[in-house]
């Protein structure tokens, strides 16, 4: 080779190694816009995040003050019925009174003693049972292939006994005997 060929693949050599130089340098300085610029999506999420938590307090608040102030026991009682119907609340098996009165924004005491005054069931706990028991009776009606297990979660119902106690109560009957009933008043 030539001194003159080595000075040439000397001077590329160099200016390769500039280039490498210059592309590290341009990568660490994309990298570094990239990770501000994901700190800065992360920041607008999480603002974002807040705003609608913060907009989801303030209407549930604002509607807890409206609730509040409902002096008609007529119209609270409407108000209930229409969330649970729409919402159906009482089909998870850890909805209690104290849920419902918040769901509607008002004291559990102003909820007892809405029950108390305007229903047959005396307190919030048993109209959410009486509910669940409506909806299994529905179930066990409508779905005969349904276990009883799946009726009672599907219901809210926390264990298999608390429905076969509440069926019996209510029809006289156990699970098993209602639905057969209502077979046999089919088939006839």
């Amino acid at each position: 080779m030539a001194k003159e060929d080595v000075k040439q693949m000397q001077e590329e050599i160099d200016f390769l190694k500039q280039e490498v130089e210059r592309l590290k340098n341009q990568v660490i300085h994309l990298v570094g816009r990239n990770i501000e610029l994901t700190e800065r999506l992360e920041y607008d999420v999480e603002l974002r995040r807040r705003t609608e938590v913060a907009r989801e307090l303030i209407e549930a608040h604002a509607e807890r003050l409206h609730n509040a102030d409902l002096q008609d026991d007529g119209e609270l009682m409407a108000l209930i019925e229409m969330r649970v119907e729409k919402e159906h609340p009482h089909f998870n098996p850890e909805f209690c009174a104290k849920d419902l009165a918040d769901m509607l924004g008002v004291s559990t005491n102003r909820l007892t003693r809405l029950f108390r005054n305007q229903t047959m069931h005396r307190t919030p706990d048993a109209y959410i049972e009486n509910l669940r028991t409506l909806a299994a009776l529905k179930l066990l009606r409508d779905k005969p292939n349904y276990t009883l297990v799946a009726i009672a979660e599907e219901t809210g119902f926390s264990n298999i006994r608390t429905l076969q106690r509440r069926i019996q109560e209510v029809t006289g009957l156990t699970p098993v005997e209602y639905r057969l009933m209502l077979t046999k008043d089919l088939s006839v």
